[in-house]
């Protein structure tokens, strides 16, 4: 887990992911190797992995912001929404099983990196960000399906706004305070929606399990503001492949534990 929140870290301030893309898969397999239920380990994974994102996202995003990489403006705009989309994401999440989670996890990694090697180039959908009024349903949809998972939302945001015309980098920084939007409710609604099983291992605050989270933060905040620095010395082509390549990875070991 300690190395598991370097790599994080420094995901989160490359890709602006939060991190929970490898958070999740390697608590999962930590809870597995202990006997946790297998009911509940990725409830507990996507918990623990929101909790960690809190202080990964303000430290990347922080990182970001000090090289004009974070589009305030657009945070303003989208923020709400993605705010009210994870809370929605979180309470479905804690009604579903396991698997299901893990299934939606692998679907959408796969789709969003083939696309991302495949056509790293692409050209941009429209020059700018719309603003009329069906744009709210986006990041909605991104916090909705971001806190299901465990992610920050650097997912989906990162190909979403790259896709309206915004330079990759600028995506990524902004992607990274996202998660912070993402990662509060979505923390909250485990803590409660976890509060009374009897089957969750020592040390957890409902799904959150704080040893994972003593664990993994610390290094993922320390490594984050290094992803940052590695992603502005990157192209746009060779930053979309490495993203696309991590989350086809990601969606493959995923899609094992699923079937």
């Amino acid at each position: 887990m300690l190395l598991s929140g370097c790599i994080a870290g420094v995901m989160a301030g490359l890709l602006g992911v939060g991190g929970g893309i490898v958070i999740v898969p390697v608590m999962e397999v930590a809870l597995s190797m202990t006997g946790v239920d297998p009911a509940i380990r990725m409830h507990i994974a996507v918990a623990t992995s929101l909790a960690v994102i809190i202080p990964t996202s303000v430290s990347s995003s922080l990182a970001h912001h000090r090289r004009g990489a974070v589009d305030l403006d657009l945070i303003r705009r989208w923020a709400p929404f993605v705010l009210l989309g994870a809370i929605a994401g979180t309470v479905v999440a804690a009604q579903v099983h396991s698997r299901v989670l893990a299934a939606i996890f692998a679907i959408f990694a796969f789709l969003i990196g083939l696309k991302m090697v495949l056509r790293p180039n692409d050209e941009a959908l429209r020059d700018e960000i719309p603003r009329n009024p069906a744009m709210p349903v986006i990041p909605g949809l991104i916090g909705f399906f971001s806190s299901m998972m465990g992610i920050g939302g650097g997912t989906f945001s990162v190909m979403i706004m790259t896709l309206f015309g915004k330079p990759i980098h600028k995506a990524v920084g902004t992607a990274a305070l996202f998660g912070l939007f993402i990662a509060l409710p979505g923390t909250l609604g485990f803590i409660v929606g976890g509060w009374s099983n009897p089957d969750l291992p020592p040390l957890s605050l409902g799904y959150v399990s704080m040893v994972g989270f003593a664990l993994i933060a610390p290094t993922t905040v320390l490594a984050a503001p290094l992803g940052a620095k590695m992603a502005h010395g990157l192209s746009r082509q060779k930053l979309n492949v490495i993203f696309g390549v991590f989350l086809l990875v990601a969606a493959a070991r995923m899609a094992s534990r699923a079937l």
